[in-house]
């Protein structure tokens, strides 16, 4: 492709570009593939105003809506069932740490789980992989409400998190719909149902544990599972690009346009075994590989395993003050109340720097400044356990019931915000590869929350004679000030861990070359700025090409790529 028709989608003038295109040079092209009798295949430019790109603003943040609420429903199955543990114990004769297991299985599943679906949204489109794994965990809720004994629940808890797409499908969304440099804003809100929704599971599970039997924590779990399947099955679209083409394409066809397909229908080779197996590979080789991968992951992955901690650390330490069993779950709102005063704290850094990009380009803002507020806030993680553990000792050293809550407030802001300066890092330093990279992080997530659910309880009544809550939430204390404390190092040295690592520095030297072709455009487009169109010499002949339209066609192209190949898949998946 020439030089000078270059142009980047994520650049102002390269949206508008790409949006209006060039309705002349689109008939020129059938025209001529027509006269050839060639195939042409349907570009995102060529339908522009067809895809999730093009949804007005309250579109998109209606499907953000229902994402956001099945991401509540997805992690309200992960954590409502420690509500159930006592019951369960009861019910089968075995002791609560053997009832914890099928909690235990389910994470882990759900670990594995949203790698496995990935791949299958990408190749048959976001809408029925969603509603294929919500249906999927629906039905295995009834055979857990009725099990007739413990190795029923155990298998069936194991199936429903295989079965759970998770962020592979809701994440995709948001990338179907924004252009990197401005999903910021739908990721900050997305993350707080990722981190949200365990807590939301613990207030509403101690209502049915204080108030109802066994079987209805798991048809809660169902009702609103169909719930939520219902909002997905009648208001949210199918966004992925691909299959809108494919759709499109057949429409053209339809309408007489001859010797036009979308993207999937002209794949010679559909998507093989060994193509499925590399997407599944990748999150863990960089998991294992990657040194900025693995750190976050595992920033990330304790941070998210507190939360599973305090579900077992918050019953001893609050019946000290006489707390009943659905005032145990209450006292969970002051981490909800973190997550959201964090995710209000973003916003003034995602808006600066938004514009920032904006106004001098993607390379003003080093992949590194979305770590930046981070440091601000990260130490509220340690700062927020130590008060937990110390001030949890009890009424009878003088100490009010609001002041553990005060340190769990702490804890959420530190939590939501590892989250979300995680993510944001890894999709603007991996690029093309984030998926897999975020794909680890979500994997020591759910991973390092089920490993939580066997020892929080042992952890929180075992240790030492006096004080075992305290010196549970010191140990947690001390190790996450061994976890969060290098983000100061990666800051500073990033960019040097970044030019060392395969992937990344990679998208980097990508990046540059885009920079200098995007920097002889626009000196060609202001020598050129007078004139509306372009003569070109072919043949024997002359043409005219509308220049707004070659440049829409070029970013277009460019924008695409990461749909026509699965193995580089957009940077949310």
């Amino acid at each position: 492709m020439d030089k000078q028709t270059l142009v980047k989608p994520f650049t102002a003038s390269g949206r508008e570009q790409l949006k209006q295109g060039s309705a002349a040079t689109h008939v020129e092209e059938v025209q001529r593939d027509h006269e050839r009798g060639k195939h042409r295949v349907l570009k995102e430019k060529d339908a522009w105003k067809k895809l999730g790109y093009s949804f007005s603003t309250w579109r998109k943040w209606q499907i953000l809506f229902i994402m956001f609420l099945i991401q509540i429903s997805i992690n309200l199955n992960a954590s409502l069932y420690a509500n159930g543990v006592g019951m369960i114990s009861d019910k089968f004769g075995i002791s609560k740490q053997a009832a914890r297991v099928p909690q235990l299985t389910f994470l882990v599943a759900y670990a594995f789980g949203c790698e496995l679906w990935a791949p299958w949204s990408e190749e048959l489109g976001r809408w029925p992989t969603q509603q294929l794994s919500l249906l999927l965990v629906n039905i295995w809720q009834i055979p857990c409400a009725l099990a007739p004994n413990y190795a029923t629940l155990v298998v069936c808890r194991f199936l429903g998190g295989l079965s759970t797409a998770g962020g592979s499908v809701t994440l995709g969304v948001v990338a179907d719909m924004w252009l990197p440099d401005d999903q910021e804003y739908a990721v900050a809100f997305l993350v707080m149902s990722s981190v949200g929704g365990s807590v939301v599971g613990a207030v509403v599970g101690a209502f049915l544990e204080a108030w109802a039997p066994l079987v209805w924590l798991f048809w809660t779990q169902m009702i609103v599972g169909f719930f939520v399947q219902a909002l997905h099955f009648f208001f949210v679209p199918e966004t992925r690009s691909t299959i809108l083409l494919d759709r499109e394409a057949k429409k053209r066809r339809a309408d007489g346009e001859e010797n036009i397909f979308g993207p999937n229908e002209c794949k010679e080779d559909k998507m093989t075994v060994k193509d499925v197996l590399v997407i599944w590979a990748r999150p863990f080789h960089m998991l294992f590989t990657e040194p900025i991968v693995a750190w976050l992951s595992l920033l990330s992955g304790f941070s998210d395993s507190l939360i599973f901690t305090f579900l077992q650390g918050f019953t001893p330490v609050y019946q000290k003050w006489g707390f009943s069993t659905y005032q145990l779950g209450l006292a969970f709102i002051p981490l909800l109340v973190g997550y959201f005063l964090s995710y209000l704290s973003f916003l003034p850094s995602i808006h600066y720097f938004r514009q920032k990009r904006r106004r001098y380009g993607s390379k003003a803002v080093s992949p590194e400044k979305r770590l930046w507020w981070l440091l601000f806030v990260i130490f509220l993680e340690p700062i927020g356990l130590f008060i937990f553990a110390w001030t949890g000792i009890g009424p009878s050293y003088g100490i009010p019931w609001i002041a553990p809550m005060i340190g769990s407030a702490l804890v959420g802001i530190a939590n939501y915000a590892i989250y979300q300066s995680s993510i944001d890092y890894t999709v603007a330093a991996y690029g093309a590869y984030a998926a897999s990279a975020t794909g680890g992080n979500d994997f020591c997530r759910d991973f390092l929350s089920g490993i939580a659910a066997l020892y929080s309880e042992p952890m929180y009544t075992n240790i030492g004679n006096k004080f075992p809550q305290a010196w549970a939430g010191t140990i947690l204390a001390v190790f996450s000030l061994f976890v969060t404390t290098p983000i100061f190092y990666f800051y500073k040295n990033g960019e040097k861990i970044r030019m060392n690592s395969k992937f990344a520095s990679r998208i980097a030297k990508e990046r540059e070359e885009e920079d200098e072709d995007d920097s002889e455009h626009q000196s060609d487009e202001r020598q050129g700025r007078d004139s509306d169109a372009t003569m070109i010499e072919a043949g024997d002949g002359h043409r005219h090409i509308h220049m707004e339209g070659a440049d829409g066609a070029a970013a277009a192209a460019q924008a695409h790529d990461h749909h026509d190949h699965p193995e580089e898949r957009s940077a949310y998946l």
